[in-house]
């Protein structure tokens, strides 16, 4: 039987080609790609100063994140309807199917969160960016004007 063994992956290591959101970059450290057999992934995300996500959800997976640096403003929910700010510290998790959006509302500090996914395979679901616009107008009764 081989003995399990501890593996340390280094910055220059991390995977770009990883599922990603329009304005966010998400990096790959553990995952089955690297040659780890894991039950879940392991990663890092990274929105620059003044940048905010596509709308998204990542299908089964539940996520939690650390946030190392920075401030991130996060808006969810069926209609966008819900939101929070989350500092370097901070931890947060996500509910599988959630569809959200992360914010960067600073001019000059990105924020960086570590992310751990319940699955080895990250499941990204971009939404269209006029999502929540058709939810709420659906919700309502009102039809868009041409």
């Amino acid at each position: 039987m081989k003995q399990p063994s501890i593996r340390v992956v280094h910055p220059d290591q991390f995977d770009c080609s990883t599922a990603q959101t329009p304005g966010s970059k998400r990096t790959a450290a553990i995952y089955p790609g690297a040659g780890m057999e894991s039950p879940m992934w392991g990663g890092q995300f990274l929105v620059e100063p003044g940048a905010r996500t596509g709308i998204h959800h990542h299908g089964e997976q539940h996520t939690i994140a650390f946030i190392l640096s920075g401030t991130s403003y996060i808006r969810w929910g069926d209609r966008g309807e819900f939101n929070a700010t989350a500092r370097a510290g901070d931890f947060l998790f996500v509910p599988a199917w959630l569809p959200h959006q992360e914010i960067n509302p600073s001019n000059d500090i990105p924020f960086r969160w570590v992310v751990v996914r319940s699955t080895p395979e990250p499941i990204v679901v971009n939404l269209r960016d006029d999502f929540w616009d058709d939810i709420n107008l659906i919700s309502t009764g009102m039809r868009a004007s041409a």
